[in-house]
C-alpha cells in the first residue's frame, strides 16, 4: 500500500511545479517521505537543467539596480539574464531573479560571470603571485601547490559571479550559479547570465 495520498501528490506538485506522474513516482521512490521526494525532484531538475545548458537561449530580460544611499545614485548595475523563450522571460520568477542578481552584483562586485570567462593570463598571474607570497613567507615548497589551489578558489569566490554566495540569504542560501541552475530546473529550459556591467562613482575599473 502507498504511504501517501492524492492530497500528498497535489501538495508535492504545488511545491515543486512538476507533473502529477513525476510527483507520484517521487513519492513512491521515497516511500511517501515528502521532504525526500522534494529533494529527489530538485536533484532530477538540476540534472535536466545541466543537460539543457548547451541549448540556445536568445530570449531573456535585463535586470537593473540603482544604489542611492544618500538620495542620489552612486552605483548602477545592469545584467542580462537569458532564456530560451519569451514566455519564461516574462514570468514573475524570472523577472525577480534578474532584479536580485543586479542587486547582488552591486553589493558583491564580481568581475566575471563564470570561471571560464577569466582570461588565462589573469589566472596565471594570480597563481604566480600566490606562489611568490607563499615562498616569501617561508612555506615549505611541497605545500605550495595546495596553497595556490586553495587561494585560487578564494579568488574565484570573490570575483566570479557564479562562485559567489548569494547575498540575500533569507531568500536563498548557496552559490549564485546554483541558484540560476535551480531556476532553469523550475522553468524547464536553459537559463543563464549572459553578461553584466557595474558602474560606481569614484571606483577605478578593476
Amino acid at each position: 500500500m502507498p504511504k501517501f495520498t492524492a492530497k500528498d501528490v497535489q501538495a508535492l506538485r504545488k511545491a515543486t511545479g512538476v507533473g502529477m506522474m513525476d510527483a507520484k513516482n517521487a513519492l513512491v521512490e521515497c516511500e511517501g517521505d515528502m521532504d525526500q521526494a522534494k529533494e529527489l525532484l530538485r536533484e532530477q531538475g538540476l540534472a535536466d537543467a545541466k543537460k539543457r545548458a548547451g541549448r540556445d537561449a536568445n530570449e531573456g530580460t535585463v535586470g537593473y539596480y540603482i544604489h542611492q544611499p544618500s538620495g542620489y545614485p552612486t552605483v548602477g548595475v545592469i545584467v542580462e539574464l537569458a532564456s530560451e523563450t519569451d514566455f519564461v522571460a516574462k514570468s514573475p520568477e524570472f523577472q525577480q531573479m534578474a532584479r536580485d542578481l543586479a542587486m547582488h552584483i552591486a553589493a558583491s562586485q564580481p568581475r566575471w560571470v563564470r570561471i571560464e570567462d577569466i582570461p588565462a593570463e589573469v589566472v596565471e598571474h594570480e597563481k604566480s603571485m600566490i606562489a611568490r607570497e607563499a615562498i616569501a613567507s617561508g612555506k615549505p615548497e611541497k605545500i605550495i601547490d595546495r596553497i595556490v589551489e586553495g587561494r585560487l578558489r578564494s579568488f574565484y569566490q570573490e570575483r566570479v559571479l557564479y562562485e559567489q554566495d548569494f547575498i540575500k540569504t533569507e531568500q536563498y542560501e548557496g552559490k549564485v550559479g546554483r541558484m540560476v541552475t535551480e531556476l532553469a530546473a523550475t522553468m524547464g529550459e536553459n537559463v543563464s547570465v549572459r553578461k553584466f556591467a557595474r558602474l560606481a562613482v569614484g571606483e577605478e575599473e578593476a
